[in-house]
């Protein structure tokens, strides 16, 4: 071949490959710019509220359903508050879906004490203008993540009966989910129980079964959100601008301060908003991994999740009338274990996406 020619065919194949590569970024590009597909399980609730409103105004995260469970208030309920929710942030484009009526295998425990009588905070939202999905919720989450295999984030800030309902109906789905970001669970105590956290608690064995499942899981649980109180400082930020989004928030935030104020604390704990944030934003966090399971049948601790932060275990071996020690058994990490938060960058991530809504 002439020189000339190889010059020309090298020129080519140069431009080529620098097409490919100018693709490949702009396909990046648009995969970030368009956001995380999240889908957001909610038993609406206060602290649900906040954190939905906190996802919809976050361009980093793309919401692309809610499906309703039944916990700080009755699955009718809580549906009505994500409708109304859902309507108040003008985003009837996303599906809002009925799930489980009740736990697996226990009573419902409601919530109407923290939450008040509607679950937020007495405060009467307009009617909807959106109406609900005719799908039902585990369905919608198994049907979306087959639409977009490794690309879906579940977001579950209720107990997790219809994410263990989906996963028992098709056990193919645990594979395809991107991730698992769950508000729940506890290592240092709970607030239902001694043991136990109350999304937990309200159904142990849907989160034993979420917990066993095999996908990346991190769990953002009491530990950080005690942490991450939300005071009078940044519910006065809040209050500085107005907005439909805004002023519905920032009541909410105050009833949950006032309350909060009665039982001691400084500020409300941001348990379900921060599970947004790590969704958002993962170095929000310190969280090492460890090996979690669910107690189910303890008498004192049924709803603790169970840590062990050594993932390892001693293996004892029966000899005659004795187990004997014989050494240490790894055992694999199936959590994320938030343990450390940065909670004044999340708290000024919060108000600052809310100012103005």
């Amino acid at each position: 071949m002439p020189m000339s020619s190889q010059v020309a065919a090298v020129r080519k194949l140069s431009a080529s490959a620098a097409l490919t590569v100018a693709v490949s970024i702009l396909l990046a590009q648009l995969a970030l710019a368009a956001g995380k597909k999240v889908i957001i399980d909610t038993d609406p609730g206060t602290d649900d509220a906040m954190a939905i409103m906190l996802a919809l105004n976050s361009p980093e995260l793309d919401v692309r359903a809610l499906t309703v469970v039944p916990g700080n208030v009755t699955a009718k309920q809580g549906l009505e508050n994500a409708l109304r929710m859902i309507s108040l942030a003008n985003r009837c484009d996303i599906p809002v879906a009925a799930g489980a009526q009740h736990p697996l295998f226990q009573k419902l425990i409601t919530a109407e004490f923290w939450h008040g009588k509607n679950g937020l905070a007495n405060i009467e939202l307009p009617a909807s203008k959106c109406k609900v999905d005719a799908r039902y919720g585990p369905d919608l989450i198994i049907e979306m993540v087959h639409a977009a295999p490794h690309e879906i984030t579940l977001v579950p800030v209720g107990p997790l009966t219809n994410i263990a309902l989906a996963v028992e109906k098709d056990p193919s789905i645990v594979p395809l989910v991107k991730e698992v970001i769950i508000m729940g669970g506890s290592i240092t105590g709970g607030n239902s129980t001694a043991a136990a956290e109350a999304n937990i608690y309200n159904d142990p064995e849907a989160a034993q079964i979420v917990f066993q499942a095999g996908w990346p899981l991190t769990m953002v649980g009491l530990d950080v959100g005690d942490k991450t109180l939300l005071s009078k400082k940044y519910l006065d930020q809040l209050g500085q601008t107005h907005g439909p989004v805004n002023d519905f928030i920032h009541k909410v935030a105050s009833y949950l301060v006032d309350l909060s104020a009665q039982f001691g604390s400084d500020g409300t704990p941001m348990y379900d908003p921060l599970a947004v944030g790590v969704a958002i934003d993962a170095s929000l966090v310190k969280a090492p991994a460890m090996h979690v399971d669910v107690e189910t049948r303890g008498e004192f601790s049924r709803g603790e999740t169970v840590a062990n932060r050594r993932n390892a275990i001693e293996r004892n071996v029966l000899h005659g009338d004795r187990y004997i020690i014989e050494g240490l058994d790894k055992v694999e990490a199936n959590a994320k274990v938030c343990v450390e938060v940065d909670a004044d960058r999340f708290l000024q991530m919060f108000v600052s996406r809310l100012r103005g809504k």
